[in-house]
């Protein structure tokens, strides 16, 4: 499957991911993130369900705070 993430082109073997998957394969580990999948916001309770299929623009943004 061929996606665009954070506009890289990226390929996986799998056909489809959810956001979790995606998390997990790239290491994404910050707390903060926004994730939007073709330019719909998806929510942090729906990262178990949301599929990512083949064409997708993915954006994975983390959050940072400060003062």
């Amino acid at each position: 499957m061929k996606i665009t993430l954070n506009n890289n082109q990226e390929i996986f073997k799998q056909e489809s991911l959810t956001v979790r998957e995606l998390l997990k394969v790239k290491n994404f580990t910050f707390k903060m993130l926004v994730i939007k999948i073709n330019g719909r916001l998806v929510n942090k309770t729906d990262y178990e369900t949301a599929q990512i299929h083949e064409g997708d623009e993915v954006h994975v943004l983390h959050l940072i705070s400060g003062g």
